[in-house]
């Protein structure tokens, strides 16, 4: 089968204005403080069911997006909290997805944090979540180094107090620091500074080539990141071992999608089976079995791949508990994707929603309130978040578009279609 790549992948790709130097000079610019962005009383935001955050990402300083979910799903913008660091935007363009990532800000329930890239200032921030009112973020001690250059994405183990970055600047690869609440510290791991060995730059260059995405498998015991190729070489899932004190094996196993993969982005753990659902801006989805060992460095077993027909850039994913399907949403087309895989790993569309023409939806998290489960998408280009409630397998619907722009004016709080990114919620336990 001869592979290609939409015209509308092309546009994203290369896209025709470069980014300002602007932004590089603004490299290390920090911003203190909090910013509230609603008139809601502060029982009201303690009676909310949890949060859902998204960053600004601005190269004058970014901050913490954080919204009250309410029992019905609902969100409501409420309090913006200061990273201390610089946001960024990789090159060329200055379109939305500035990062070229999913991942960009991470919540943990069990850990109660929430975690940050600061792209611009090559630092992550860590956050500890107030139980009562999640809106509200304390940071834990302050930024620390990265451990590389343009961290774009970040992976919370499952107890909540270990936090991987994942670089994607001329210095790429992987890092990984502990979490000690009590403490208020966050300190590097020995042995997880790990190298990608990519050929890139400072801000990133991309989409195609970038690193994408960083998780941990289900069992925690190895920790991947998604690189996606540049076509028509293939991208590669990177796969580090993790010991038991933490550490990361020396090299990584690098492993190619099955046949007509090209461009791996984000990754989602498919339950109880040791593999991964990921994007692919190429062609819709990569299905990875962990499972088997690779032929030849090709994923093999149940591996496989999805055909999107008319995707423009399916980029990011998740799950949703209720339905025991994936979502994924397009920046290209602006529309959310429902997939479903059989007990084989097999996958197939079971429905298609569009959003809004242009609105461009990227980075997107799922979250169950009282039973019901309920979807966030960022759109940058319209400023503005989608709630979609999942009633069931096929039955999506739209619940609420919430506005950005105007809050944030109204709050003093600079966003931009060109640099908003990313999506995590907490439910509280």
């Amino acid at each position: 089968m001869q592979l290609t790549i939409s015209t509308v992948v092309l546009s994203v790709l290369f896209a025709s204005s470069l980014v300002s130097a602007a932004p590089l000079q603004a490299r290390h610019k920090n911003t203190k403080g909090k910013k509230m962005m609603t008139n809601a009383s502060s029982l009201q935001l303690n009676q909310a069911a949890g949060a859902a955050y998204f960053l600004t990402n601005e190269p004058s300083g970014s901050f913490v997006v954080a919204a009250a979910i309410g029992k019905d799903g609902q969100l409501t913008l409420a309090q913006a909290t200061s990273t201390n660091g610089a946001g960024s935007h990789g090159q060329p363009g200055d379109g939305p997805d500035a990062l070229f990532s999913q991942g960009s800000v991470k919540a943990s329930a069990n850990g109660q944090i929430v975690a940050a890239v600061n792209s611009g200032s090559d630092t992550i921030s860590v956050f500890s979540i107030d139980p009562q009112n999640p809106t509200n973020l304390e940071m834990i001690g302050t930024p620390v180094g990265s451990g590389g250059q343009f961290p774009m994405s970040l992976a919370i183990n499952d107890a909540g107090n270990m936090v991987c970055a994942l670089n994607g600047g001329e210095v790429n690869g992987v890092a990984c620091f502990s979490v000690d609440k009590t403490q208020g510290t966050v300190t590097p791991v020995a042995n997880t500074v790990r190298s990608l060995n990519l050929n890139q730059t400072t801000p990133a260059t991309g989409p195609a080539g970038s690193a994408s995405h960083v998780i941990f498998s289900e069992d925690g015991s190895k920790l991947i990141a998604s690189v996606k190729g540049v076509p028509p070489t293939p991208g590669i899932f990177a796969v580090w071992d993790i010991a038991q004190d933490g550490s990361l094996s020396q090299d990584f196993q690098a492993i190619q999608p099955a046949t007509g993969g090209l461009l791996p982005f984000s990754m989602t753990v498919i339950p109880g089976k040791n593999a991964v659902f990921a994007t692919d801006a190429g062609i819709g989805a990569d299905i990875l079995d962990l499972n088997a060992q690779p032929n030849n460095g090709v994923a093999s077993g149940r591996s496989t791949v999805l055909n999107i027909t008319g995707q423009g850039a399916t980029c990011w994913s998740s799950f949703s508990n209720k339905t025991g399907n994936f979502y994924v949403t397009d920046i290209g087309t602006s529309e959310v994707t429902e997939v479903s895989l059989d007990d084989n790993l097999k996958p197939s569309i079971v429905k298609q929603y569009p959003q809004g023409n242009g609105v461009a939806t990227i980075d997107n998290d799922i979250a169950t309130v009282n039973g019901n489960d309920f979807m966030f998408v960022l759109a940058p280009n319209a400023t503005e978040v989608k709630v979609l409630s999942l009633v069931a397998p096929g039955n999506a619907q739209a619940l609420q578009t919430v506005d950005i722009a105007g809050p944030a004016k109204a709050a003093g709080l600079t966003v931009s279609a060109g640099h908003l990114q990313g999506m995590t919620a907490f439910i509280k336990p």
